[in-house]
């Protein structure tokens, strides 16, 4: 099992990510609203503006500080998952 940094010591398993997206959208937007409506959102950004909106295979929305290209980058290894980018 391979654990990604998502920002400021949180970690998920890259086995269960299915998608990482853009908060800007209005589907995004809607999707966290109703997560948060259903108690399957995590935040992960510790305050910070969120950054990239990852959609977890159990239907959880995870939302991060970490720009949607680094977070890649890390799930594809080309970069340390230590730096919070």
């Amino acid at each position: 099992m391979k654990l990604i940094n998502v920002g400021y010591g949180n970690m998920i398993s890259s086995d269960r990510l299915v998608a990482i997206v853009s908060p800007e959208s209005a589907p995004v937007k809607r999707m966290i609203q109703d997560s948060r409506d259903s108690g399957i959102l995590i935040d992960a950004t510790c305050g910070r503006r969120t950054r990239a909106v990852l959609v977890m295979d159990s239907g959880h929305i995870i939302l991060s500080a970490v720009q949607p290209e680094t977070m890649a980058l890390r799930c594809s290894g080309e970069k340390g998952n230590e730096n919070d980018g």
